[in-house]
């Protein structure tokens, strides 16, 4: 005989569960707990088989007979309930371990493993910092254009346009990384390109006067101070390298007979991506 929500209402949980019989395989367990879930039998090629639909009082009865009915029709029509619902679940864990901030730290070791500089390895977690609370916890395989580019023009409004550029540069890279070990399908940040503002203009302070050039030479060969500070400041202007690049150099770059000093690419700025 069907259940009515009275019965279920006043369905009492005991030492051990038991169930009340709706018909046409729906059943409503009641566990020792308290909880009331709703669960159905089915016959799919000669196996019985289970769903579980959810629980009481969230998914009423009218909700759990209808779920039913459609579980049925979905095997006249040839379908595997079970089995989708299986598969369904599956994707879920897939996706759930596959967000955005998981890939992005994966591809931020495989630059630390590649020994990129620290100083860049700093501004690549600066720009995943930027993007945990709006994408981080979602499926990199679900992020869209437009739920990238609303992050990037929050950080655009702020004034940091020159951040925002490169915050999509860094989440490009990331989805690529993501495409490339099967965790998405494409780069929702390739398509942004040009829609952020273009960033402002800063000049910096130069020397640009021989005189004042003279100047800056002869106060660098007066400075008497830490050995090691005071060669640096000597070899700098001869060689026009970044302070990291002279800084970080070995012995086995330097080719001595030949003049050369190579310096590897994951030390330089323009690097490889």
């Amino acid at each position: 005989m069907p259940l009515t929500d009275i019965q279920i209402r006043k369905a009492i949980p005991s030492d051990k569960q038991y169930k009340l019989n709706d018909g046409g395989g729906l059943s409503l367990l009641v566990r020792p707990t308290g909880t009331k879930s709703w669960i159905c039998k089915l016959t799919i090629n000669g196996k019985e088989q289970r769903l579980t639909f959810g629980t009481y009082p969230q998914m009423s009865l009218k909700e759990a007979r209808a779920r039913r009915d459609e579980a049925k029709l979905e095997m006249m029509r040839g379908g595997d309930p079970v089995q989708r619902r299986r598969q369904e679940k599956l994707a879920a864990k897939v996706r759930a371990g596959n967000l955005f901030e998981d890939v992005a730290e994966e591809f931020i070791s495989k630059r630390v493993a590649e020994d990129m500089a620290p100083a860049t390895l700093k501004k690549l977690r600066y720009f995943l910092d930027q993007l945990r609370a709006p994408i981080g916890k979602r499926p990199i395989a679900e992020i869209t254009p437009h739920e990238l580019l609303a992050a990037l023009r929050k950080i655009e409004r702020k004034g940091h346009r020159e951040s925002a550029k490169r915050t999509r540069s860094f989440a490009s890279r990331v989805f690529r990384f993501g495409v490339a070990t099967a965790r998405c399908d494409a780069d929702p940040a390739h398509l942004l390109s040009g829609s952020l503002l273009a960033p402002l203009p800063k000049s910096y302070a130069a020397i640009v006067e021989s005189e004042q050039v003279g100047e800056l030479l002869r106060a660098i060969e007066a400075y008497d101070g830490y050995p090691p500070t005071m060669y640096a400041l000597r070899i700098l202007p001869r060689v026009f390298v970044r302070p990291g690049e002279l800084r970080l150099a070995e012995w086995g770059e330097f080719d001595l007979d030949k003049a050369v000093w190579q310096i590897p690419v994951g030390r330089m700025k323009a690097r490889l991506c």
